[in-house]
């Protein structure tokens, strides 16, 4: 065993490691090695030999040793397409048979978009592209939302399964969604994006200066998994808040008290671990004299990567999730709400402590033609703006960019210094209260579709607001942008503008009554 008084640093080269199990009985501390057939009964040599044999987080960091491995479907080689002129926009989409739009399925045949089936939880749809597939035998479809350069969700109807689709480029391309071509330019850009991107890092590392480092409770750092960044930003966010700190960590000892008898599995437990972790102190610890003097002697001054490894974390919070369970890079704001929604399902004390972003939108719609308004309110843990591309406020700088940038495409000279549209954060606001047209709006006062126009306010406010700026965007062929913006943020955010005031004099309500049902032709189906 190394001797673990010393003051040197044990993941260096100078140290031989040995592993030696043994069984500790307490409160006696008796030891036992292992094994030991002789002297242990069968039970207990099973299950040491269990829990020797157990994979750890870091050995189950690859998704795909628990994932149900799919199959190529039997269609897929053979699909027939039908040449009938179908093209797929990249959004707006809804069921060709009712006014759903979640759920869609596109029939890799025949180019229809179909809503899928029911749950019992009545979320889902109304089950018209399994009647289709009964209609016509089309046995493959793909659900829209799903597609990426990596692939897409693919069931078969004749399989009864999720398969593999390993034509599903080609079967995409002719509906019009350039797969492959997303795939190049997901190459071509990532190419071409290292050193503008090595030049913010730079930036934000503030490369150059002379920082001192800062260490102790509150200033631990998480390791990068590879593809945790998205994690690790969200956790040091989440734990910096006071209501998550003593709903987690103030009460570690008696979470850990009525901890289940596996604490991987069980959410709170790994809060409080993570949290404890992050918070303690005892994994940021500045280099001890020696260490510091070692590092001299050897001519080779390394920054101290303290900070704790959060496998365990990453392994329980994405188990089963078919996206953070993968090796892609993921959003933090989509994995901010799958916290918060564990964070409720799994309820700590009295206090909830997502509680502090929780806010009430109110939503007014209007009739256009009957004038007559609806007020309802919505719950949300996220404010979304869009980028106000127009509100830029160097567009002759962009301009005389884009000129020298296809100047040097042309003669195939390097692309000149990057220039970024600046946004300011107040236009992004704005957006965000302008009203909206409302697509295929039933109006209770005409009793028939009508426009509408919505706009959103709020109805109360967080302790903490979350703010999402969407970068992301499709175009016409179908290609995942990211908009290179940069967003100028406030120090100080009034939004009292925004507050919500209900009912206005001279509103009138539409009345409350509901859209006539559509009942589909086979109940069986739905």
């Amino acid at each position: 065993f190394p001797d673990l008084e010393t003051n040197s640093d044990l993941n260096s080269d100078d140290f031989e490691y040995e592993d030696e199990a043994k069984l500790v009985i307490f409160p006696d501390h008796l030891e036992i090695s292992l094994p030991n057939i002789e002297e242990l009964p069968a039970l207990v040599t099973i299950a040491c030999d269990a829990f020797l044999s157990a994979k750890s987080p870091y050995r189950k960091q690859d998704p795909d040793s628990w994932e149900k491995e799919l199959q190529a479907s039997k269609h897929a080689k053979t699909l027939v397409q039908l040449d009938n002129g179908v093209r797929i926009p990249p959004s707006g989409w809804k069921c060709s048979k009712c006014d759903l739009r979640e759920n869609l399925w596109l029939n890799l045949t025949d180019g229809s978009v179909l809503c899928g089936k029911w749950f019992f939880d009545g979320s889902g749809g109304n089950g018209h592209a399994v009647e289709h597939y009964k209609e016509t035998g089309y046995p493959l479809a793909v659900k829209l939302g799903t597609i990426t350069p990596d692939g897409a969700d693919v069931y078969s109807f004749d399989e009864e399964e999720p398969v593999l689709d390993p034509h599903i480029a080609k079967h995409l391309a002719h509906f019009g969604i350039d797969m492959l071509q997303m795939q190049v330019m997901e190459n071509g850009l990532r190419d071409n994006d290292i050193k503008p991107r090595v030049s913010e890092w730079e930036v934000i590392q503030e490369a150059g200066m002379k920082l001192k480092p800062m260490y102790g409770p509150g200033y631990t750092g998480m390791k990068n998994l590879g593809n945790s960044c998205y994690l690790s930003a969200v956790m040091q966010a989440i734990f910096s808040i006071p209501e998550f700190q003593r709903a987690y960590v103030g009460n570690l000892p008696r979470i850990f008290d009525y901890s289940p008898l596996d604490p991987t599995q069980d959410f709170n437990t790994q809060m409080a671990k993570l949290g404890h972790g992050l918070l303690s102190g005892q994994y940021s610890k500045p280099p001890t004299k020696s260490e510091l003097i070692e590092q001299v002697m050897k001519e080779e001054h390394k920054p101290q990567h303290n900070g704790i490894s959060p496998r365990m974390f990453k392994a329980f919070i994405s188990k089963g999730h078919p996206e953070f369970s993968s090796n892609r890079q993921q959003d933090a704001q989509e994995f901010f709400l799958h916290l918060i929604n564990l964070v409720e399902r799994n309820p700590v004390g009295s206090e909830n402590p997502s509680d502090v972003f929780r806010f009430l939108v109110e939503e007014r719609t209007q009739c256009c033609q009957s004038r007559k308004v609806r007020y309802t309110e919505r719950v949300d843990y996220i404010m979304q703006l869009p980028v106000a591309m127009e509100a830029a406020t160097n567009k002759d700088e962009l301009i005389a960019y884009e000129l020298k940038r296809r100047e040097a495409e042309a003669a195939r000279k390097p692309p000149p210094e990057l220039v970024r549209a600046k946004i300011p954060f107040s236009a992004c606001l704005q957006a965000f209260s302008e009203p909206s047209n409302v697509e295929d709006f039933w109006s209770s006062a005409l009793q028939a579709k009508s426009a509408g126009v919505k706009t959103s306010r709020f109805a109360s406010f967080p302790e903490y607001l979350v703010v999402q700026i969407k970068k992301f965007t499709f175009g016409l062929d179908w290609i995942p942008k990211k908009l290179d913006v940069s967003v100028d943020m406030p120090d100080f955010l009034d939004i009292n503008h925004l507050r919500a005031r209900g009912l206005q004099p001279g509103e009138e309500e539409l009345p409350d009554v509901a859209p006539p049902i559509i009942i589909p032709d086979d109940p069986k189906g739905i």
